[in-house]
């Protein structure tokens, strides 16, 4: 069994064998940002391809890493099915195939946007059709998933602009993932350069609904957020451990095989993670041995031991890598190691890790069954240089498989389950509820539900709602009631029928309006016992006022 070994920010260890686990102090909540990682919009070219697909590594800009210049055969792998999770192929009709995964139209996950066509010859069949959002008075807009509360899920959001809307440049606007702004989509450059542009995050499911939101922010003005393609895949619960994702997310920074000359992603990475090349001046090697994916947390690929960096006996391994300079702030960060010669007794390397001069690990043994280093907060900024030192008289030098980083993102909160629940009932339960009435109610801040006001507490909760004059028709659902934290309910002026339901849990309610409407009956009896009520507004048989207010004093 591999062996997989943890450090804290500071470099001290916590796991020193598989199962054995333990969770690092937290280290400080860093700043947010993001990285797009870009990939080629054309179709595979088979005079151009040696088997696996041809890849070329470049590092294009500080914020694009990541150049897949063609795509794996369509015919590779013709009989597997999808990993689980949801692979969408945004404005579509119809279900599409790139690379042996299947897209399916994205009609039963969204109810609001337009569709467009972008006429290009050679576009992967995902990026032959988006969904934009015009409508410039809505906060954001969502595709919503069902889930399995609690389950760690991998987003990908994939972006290629086409000109649809008859600009030249493409619109500039955030994404958010279950109520967390969760990075800025720009993907001017990149279409430039006639790439498409993905974004990936790591986010545990906080319901049984995970919604991926785009939304206005000061740099769209009147053009319109879109997006191309969407997964969202269901992961293991031991990767990327031991993160707290209730507090926070992962953004993909970097994922590469070292050594290698092929991009890996699905099937042999079996939930579509990309793993990109990466080569310098240090030499190759390739393997002798296998490894067993399941003995380590993240469950890297086989593929990606299957050759590393290396340097001759007695020096020093220096790589660049991320090659982006980043900015400051905390990382997740996993390095995997194999000692590439066939299995013996003697088949081990014994090595030093450090990050920009500190201390990763100390003497580290690489053996052929392989071993990882995590770190779940580790600060970097800038450039980042990995150095791997020998021990002793190694007659090997050190040597380095594969890696990734991810950005520790702080989660920016969520509405009350109670609240959340209520709020659906009521959408569901009108007839044209305002369009931006999907994903989190109340989160992230600025992009609440319209006529929705929340608390600022990490579990936000509904304080205000009015939907005055709104034109909305429907009924109110018995769960209205549940929204305790209330203080104000102002539903005047639309074409509500039915009953008011019981309202007697609303404690903090101060003002109810509810006149100009098509209620039926009376007031419930508890609303007069409402402790903070001080002003109502009604129609409704049992208020004197006819449609004025009714004071408590």
């Amino acid at each position: 069994m591999a062996i997989s070994i943890f450090q804290d920010s500071l470099g001290r260890v916590i796991l020193s064998e598989s199962g054995t686990r333990q969770s690092p102090s937290p280290s400080p909540s860093p700043p947010s940002f993001s990285f797009s990682s870009v990939f080629s919009t054309k179709k595979p070219f088979p005079n151009r391809m040696p088997s696996g697909g041809a890849v070329a590594y470049d590092n294009m800009s500080p914020f694009v890493f990541l150049l897949w210049l063609v795509t794996v055969p369509l015919l590779a792998h013709p009989a597997l099915s999808n990993p689980l999770g949801y692979f969408i192929n945004c404005g579509g009709s119809n279900e599409v195939t790139v690379d042996s995964l299947k897209y399916v139209p994205d009609g039963s996950y969204t109810k609001v946007g337009s569709v467009a066509t972008i006429n290009q010859p050679d576009l992967l069949p995902t990026l032959t059709t988006l969904r934009y959002f015009p409508n410039t008075q809505s906060r954001k807009f969502c595709y919503s998933f069902p889930v399995i509360k609690g389950n760690k899920y991998l987003v990908k959001t994939i972006y290629y602009y086409g000109g649809f809307d008859g600009g030249k440049q493409p619109p500039v606007f955030d994404q958010i993932v279950e109520g967390t702004r969760w990075s800025v989509v720009n993907t001017t450059d990149d279409y430039a350069k006639g790439l498409s542009s993905y974004y990936e995050v790591v986010v545990v499911s906080h319901g049984k609904k995970l919604s991926v939101c785009l939304a206005r922010n000061e740099h769209t003005g009147t053009s319109s957020p879109f997006i191309s393609a969407l997964e969202v895949k269901s992961l293991d619960g031991s990767l990327y451990n031991p993160t707290d994702f209730s507090k926070y997310a992962l953004v993909t920074v970097s994922r590469h095989s070292f050594g290698g000359e092929d991009i890996i992603s699905f099937p042999d990475d079996k939930f579509n993670r990309i793993w990109q090349p990466f080569k310098d001046q240090n030499p190759v090697v390739a393997s002798l041995s296998n490894v067993t994916s399941s003995d380590f947390w993240n469950l890297p690929p086989v593929k990606a031991f299957s050759s590393g960096i290396t340097t001759s006996e007695g020096k020093t391994l220096e790589i660049n890598w991320p090659p982006v300079s980043l900015p400051s702030t905390y990382y997740y960060i996993s390095l995997y190691f194999q000692d590439n010669r066939n299995p013996s007794p003697l088949s081990w390397r014994v090595f030093d890790v450090s990050i920009n001069g500190h201390t990763f690990f100390s003497t580290l043994n690489a053996t052929t069954k392989g071993v990882t280093v995590y770190a779940a907060q580790w600060p970097l900024s800038g450039q980042t240089k990995i150095t791997m030192t020998p021990s002793g008289e190694m007659p090997v030098g050190p040597v380095l498989n594969a890696g990734e980083v991810y950005q520790i993102l702080p989660l920016g909160g969520r509405t009350q389950t109670k609240d959340l629940i209520a709020l659906e009932d009521l959408a569901r339960s009108i007839q044209n509820p305002p369009r931006d009435w999907n994903g989190d109610p109340c989160r992230p801040k600025g992009h609440s539900w319209t006529g929705v006001t929340c608390s600022e507490q990490f579990i936000a909760r509904v304080t205000s709602l009015n939907l005055t004059n709104g034109g909305l028709a429907g009924t109110l659902p018995p769960t209205i009631g549940n929204l305790t934290a209330l203080s104000h309910l102002w539903l005047g002026g639309n074409k509500f029928t039915g009953k008011i339901p019981e309202l007697g849990g609303l404690k903090e309610l101060e003002t109810l309006h509810l006149e100009n409407n098509k209620f039926e009956g009376p007031l419930p009896p508890s609303i007069q016992k409402l402790p903070k009520l001080r002003e109502i507004y009604s129609d409704m048989q049992n208020n004197k006022s006819d449609g004025k207010a009714t004071t408590k004093h």
